[in-house]
């Protein structure tokens, strides 16, 4: 690990600052679960650290007077799994939290360091970039790819976003607050991600020296939420695809409104804009959630060693479905 310099700000003004507007000169320390992992490895090599623990007002829990919550992105995520505030009005939130690696992890890692996490990608964690290319080429395709996206993955991009936090906050609507040099300004949670297209770019809306500091969450309202992982193995493991839904249903039992977002399959939080227009209107049971999961990866483009992720893809969609309906598959 390289020499580095450590900061302690104790408000976000101070963090602003010492950040700087050179992300290859300074970054942000949290929880440090995901970042001393890169330093260690020289992917990140910032000579300055800045760490934003001391910072605040950015933890906890909070119940907005107008209905909805304020979470401060500093609020561990094994605090968010026990938060009876949150597991009231989003218990789907609160299970999700508690799934997350392991109790250590869960411990010191941060919701922000969870939604701004970098990808698990072996060829970046390797040093080769974020668009992993040689001579111009994508190392990715002709590789080894069998974790990499199925969605959105026209390239040059390849990897996948690794949160499991970050679709099921979308699916309800999620916004963030970021600050920086500029002041403040919230951001719909959806928007914070990006496709990078050129090496130099992020994998995340963050102008240089903004700092995410609190994730604002609408009321409930009625709706069913719930997200389904899929891991090879049911703790301290990475999400191979994910599902998170949430629907508003008409007197009728009928789906008025569906966001279905799905998570490690694509460089973004991926959007199952075909599923969401085909739940409208329906009354759930498996046969249509079987056809929605159907949608949800028809467009699918599998690599050369990643075609089974189409299926764990339609299986979390389904499931996700049924789940949020209490709706039980006769043989599940």
């Amino acid at each position: 690990m390289q020499p580095f310099e450590l900061a302690s700000p104790k408000t976000r003004e101070q963090a602003v600052r010492l950040l700087g507007t050179d992300p290859a000169r300074a970054t942000i320390l949290a929880g440090g679960s995901d970042l001393l992992g890169l330093m260690k490895d020289n992917v990140v090599t910032a000579g300055r650290l800045v760490y934003v623990k001391s910072v605040s007002g950015l933890t906890g829990v909070h119940t907005e007077k107008a209905g909805g919550l304020r979470i401060g992105a500093l609020t561990t995520v094994d605090d968010l799994s026990a938060d009876a505030a949150l597991g009231f009005e989003y218990p789907a939130i609160t299970a999700a939290a508690g799934h997350v690696a392991g109790p250590q992890i869960r411990n010191v890692a941060t919701l922000g360091g969870n939604l701004l996490q970098r990808p698990r990608c072996w060829y970046f964690r390797n040093g080769f970039g974020l668009l992993a290319q040689r001579d111009g080429k994508s190392m990715v395709v002709d590789g080894d790819n069998r974790y990499h996206a199925i969605l959105g993955n026209d390239g040059p991009a390849y990897f996948v976003q690794p949160s499991t936090l970050a679709p099921l906050l979308i699916a309800v609507g999620a916004q963030v607050v970021l600050f920086g040099p500029q002041g403040e300004r919230r951001l719909d949670l959806e928007k914070l991600y990006r496709i990078p297209k050129t090496e130099g770019e992020r994998e995340h809306d963050l102008k240089p020296g903004e700092v995410l500091t609190e994730v604002l969450l609408p009321p409930v309202a009625g709706r069913k939420v719930y997200s389904y992982e899929v891991r090879q193995r049911q703790t301290l493991d990475w999400s191979l695809a994910t599902a998170s839904v949430a629907l508003e249903m008409d007197g009728g039992g009928k789906i008025s409104r569906a966001r279905v977002i799905l998570g490690q399959v694509a460089p973004v939080p991926w959007a199952a804009t075909e599923t969401e227009e085909f739940l409208k209107g329906k009354t759930l049971d498996v046969d249509v959630a079987s056809k929605a999961g159907e949608a949800a990866v028809a467009k699918a483009k599998p690599l050369s060693q990643n075609r089974y992720k189409i299926q764990l893809a339609r299986v979390a969609v389904k499931r996700a479905l049924l789940a949020a309906a209490g709706i039980v598959e006769e043989g599940a």
